[in-house]
């Protein structure tokens, strides 16, 4: 969406290695990991709840979220024709919101 394009404006996270919350959110060179299944995004969101638990800096969590969103909106995008897979990431996306409002 208009936010995550504003929010990140074209640029990857960048991270210095000591700062890595998650190494199967970030690369060794600080790089998110695209989120590519059904299992990576129910995995990640895990993850993600798990980061925010964390000493990781508010930058590193602010910036997993951001790329989790958009990773998740794209999917969402990517399954729009396939009602089964769609309401799958639909689910997610409903935990994420919960989560979001959670944090407020």
């Amino acid at each position: 969406m208009a936010w995550t394009a504003q929010l990140l404006a074209g640029r990857p996270a960048k991270l210095k290695h000591i700062q890595l919350p998650k190494e199967n959110m970030f690369d060794k060179s600080g790089q998110w990991i695209y989120l590519e299944t059904f299992e990576d995004f129910d995995n990640g969101l895990s993850d993600l709840i798990e980061l925010w638990s964390s000493t990781a800096t508010q930058a590193v969590k602010e910036s997993a979220l951001a790329h989790f969103k958009e990773n998740l909106e794209g999917a969402m995008l990517n399954w729009a024709d396939n009602r089964a897979k769609l309401k799958k990431y639909t689910a997610i996306g409903k935990e994420l919101a919960e989560f979001e409002e959670a944090l407020k």
